[in-house]
């Protein structure tokens, strides 16, 4: 018996011993399962996180970055601009007035928005009652003359273009108490649609997102008219990250109350007949009329705010067009532009019909407004189809989803599906541009028919070139139209869409232009204004002309050429014609100027701005779509040093010639406040909403760490029962 005790309690021993052997091994497995459930949960809440940085929006600012962050000693306290439209042609002037209330020194940059079509060609600056004028050299260099001079303590200012219509303007050895006056001057031409005249002065620089070569790789999910679904993958998020420029990230804070600058503006409009219909949807503005002149003041009140564009629209006495042949002399060198009113629009008895592709943006930037506009823009194009027409719709963000797989009849079924498809969208994610457009301009077509690609977005990527080069190269016999929308929109990306795709851009700041636009969209498509243009110079010596191919006239809007010329013009003894020939839906129709009746505006200087902007646009789509592009960036150069022009080789740098400070003390760097555009809630940038993806890793994510919650709350119950069973038994 005692050796049977001694051996069952040697076994007891050991069953024990192996029981907790196996509960500390299933304990530790347990714990080892739990820290793996954490780590994988909060893994995908990372990757969920992840992917695309958001910058904030820009207002014109000067943002000095670095050791003090959120300090603010440089508010903007003025913007004023001063605009002068004759015809055609505006003249803008914009002075900006900054103050260091700071005690120490500052270096800043400027950063602030520009059309996009304007010729910057001066830049002033005046600092402590010195006015500094800036020259124009090449970006490195100017760079290298900007930095020496701050090294040596001279004020010194430095002006880029860090896109093409976004500037950045760096001043440095800003002393305390100084009042900082920046200039700034350029022209633009401007052409009436419809009869009516659009002038618009960018505020805001809209936030870019850049995708990454991961997100070209992605599949996309189809959804077709009835519903259904076919398997598929989305568009992964990529892991772009949105910033204009290395250099831009960080310095963004938004304006709070009582911290808004004061805008004005002064618009005078001179024309040889009376100006009817000023209006300006964004801002509220006081018209007067002196004579032959209409002034059109922005007064300082609170809804003069630098959050979004000012769109001044006006329309002359009778729908007149201030155009003609004007000509110009600048550097021993001649220039002239013809602005030639086109025919009227007739609609042809029979309209063939089409295939439309509609790429409608649905990323975190376009959440509330933008979005909602989009959706009302949609339903009117979408209803004006008619049933002989065929469509596809195509949603992206950081993914994409079709409507179908095939194009689809525009029949009220098919159309109801679509407007379903997209109502149910509500912003969210990053903004992958341009995988979606290779999806859409890859999509299979109605055979027998034309096509038309038609992008509804806010334009807030930075693609303008790689977009303007897809379109390029995969549209062949399509027209592509590009809608804005927003009251900040990216106009350099809408623009150049448009013009890749041989049509029409336009930008929608509020609803109430929805229906407008809708109606001159389809307007467009059943009825050209005119095609086959073609343009002839009888007398007339002319060359490097532009456009160099005149594109089909598809709104009602002037022909407009530019170029250089020798000879005589603008008198008696000029007998040349310029010819523009080309078929309208009434048939062939020629229009005809007389060079000798030419406007002069010899030693101005703006026609050889205008034609100097117009050939470096050329050299950039030449540069995008990979066109010698080493030659290209030379020819920009030369250009830009030959006319004083800013572009993105050339820059404008102002350097003074006292020392004001000593050599090697560093200025205070701080971050200085920007304005949100109008339409975003605080805290938008892009992507401003996960996306659906992202949400479902977030979902995942959070069912992964409640299992190993669960798991470790039903082992602590189950070894508590263990433990007070064992206990009931002794």
């Amino acid at each position: 018996m005692g050796f049977m005790k001694c051996g069952q309690s040697g076994g007891m021993d050991a069953f024990f011993r192996g029981e907790l052997d196996f509960r500390n091994g299933w304990r530790a497995r347990e714990r080892m399962r739990l820290v793996v459930a954490w780590v994988i949960g909060l893994a995908l809440m990372a990757l969920a996180l992840s992917g695309a940085e958001p910058e904030r929006a820009g207002s014109p600012y000067f943002a000095v970055k670095g050791a003090e962050r959120g300090v603010d000693a440089l508010p903007l306290k003025s913007t004023d601009v001063q605009a002068v439209l004759v015809g055609p042609i505006a003249e803008v002037r914009v002075t900006q007035v900054y103050a260091n209330e700071g005690g120490v020194p500052l270096e800043a940059r400027y950063v602030f928005p520009g059309s996009t079509r304007a010729a910057v060609h001066a830049m002033t600056m005046t600092v402590g009652g010195r006015r500094i004028d800036a020259v124009i050299k090449e970006k490195g260099e100017a760079r290298k003359t900007y930095e020496k001079a701050k090294s040596e303590g001279r004020t010194a200012a430095l002006l880029e273009a860090a896109r093409s219509n976004v500037f950045e303007m760096n001043v440095g050895n800003i002393l305390p108490g100084d009042v900082v006056t920046v200039e700034l001057r350029y022209s633009e031409m401007i052409s009436p649609e419809e009869g009516r005249y659009e002038w618009v002065f960018p505020t805001v620089v809209g936030p870019r997102y850049a995708g990454t070569a991961k997100s070209e790789e992605g599949r996309v999910k189809r959804e077709n008219g009835s519903g259904g679904t076919e398997a598929g993958s989305q568009v992964p998020e990529g892991g772009g990250q949105a910033s204009e420029d290395g250099r831009l990230a960080g310095a963004r804070r938004y304006v709070g109350a009582g911290e808004e600058p004061v805008f004005t503006l002064e618009v005078e409009i001179v024309t040889g007949v009376p100006v009817r219909e000023v209006t300006c949807g964004t801002h509220k503005v006081e018209t007067r009329t002196e004579g032959g002149r209409t002034r059109v003041v922005l007064p300082v009140t609170e809804d003069a705010q630098m959050n979004r564009d000012c769109i001044l629209r006006y329309r002359l006495a009778g729908d007149a067009i201030a155009g003609g042949l004007m000509v110009d002399e600048w550097k021993g060198e001649k220039y002239f532009m013809l602005t030639l009113q086109p025919p009227a629009r007739v609609t042809p008895a029979f309209v063939p019909p089409r295939d439309f592709v509609f790429v409608v943006d649905v990323s975190g930037s376009m959440h509330g407004f933008p979005l909602e506009t989009a959706k009302k823009l949609m339903s009117e194009l979408l209803m004006s189809l008619r049933e002989a027409d065929s469509f596809n719709v195509l949603l992206f963000s950081g993914g994409s989803r079709v409507l179908s797989g095939e194009p689809v009849a525009a029949t009220p079924e098919n159309i109801a599906a679509a407007l379903a498809m997209l109502g149910r969208q509500q912003g969210g994610g990053s903004t992958e541009l341009l995988p979606a457009l290779k999806e859409a301009l890859e999509l299979p077509k109605r055979a027998g028919v034309s096509r038309s690609v038609v992008v509804v977005t806010d334009g807030y990527v930075m693609v303008e070139a790689e977009a303007y080069a897809l379109v390029r190269e995969k549209l062949s016999e399509a027209n592509l139209f590009s809608f804005g929308i927003g009251s900040s929109v990216n106009r350099e990306l809408i623009e150049r869409l448009a013009r890749a795709g041989r049509a029409e851009a336009a930008v929608i700041e509020g609803e109430a232009r929805v229906v407008e636009e809708a109606a001159k969209f389809r307007a467009m498509i059943e009825s050209p204004v005119l095609t086959q243009v073609r343009t002839e110079f009888v007398d007339f010596a002319t060359r490097e002309v532009f456009p160099q191919v005149q594109p089909d006239v598809l709104a009602a809007r002037p022909l407009v050429v530019i170029g250089k010329f020798s000879g005589e013009a603008a008198s008696d003894g000029a007998g040349g014609k310029i010819v523009v020939k080309g078929f309208s839906g009434g048939g062939v129709w020629e229009g005809k100027v007389d060079v000798g009746g030419a406007v002069d505006l010899r030693g101005s200087g703006v026609l050889a701005q205008l034609w100097a902007r117009e050939r470096l646009e050329q050299l950039r789509d030449l540069h995008a779509v990979g066109d010698e592009p080493v030659k290209r960036k030379e020819e920009i150069v030369a250009l830009g040093l030959k006319y004083n022009l800013l572009t993105p080789y050339t820059s404008f740098v102002a350097v003074d010639t006292v020392v004001r400070k000593a050599a090697g003390d560093d200025a205070q760097k701080v971050d200085q406040t920007v304005a949100l555009p109008e339409g975003m809630s605080a805290g938008e940038g892009v992507p401003t909403t996960p996306e659906p993806g992202t949400v479902t890793l977030m979902v995942m994510a959070a069912l992964v760490v409640a299992w190993g919650v669960w798991r470790e709350r039903k082992r602590v119950r189950g070894r508590s029962r263990d433990n007070a069973g064992h206990g009931g038994s002794m």
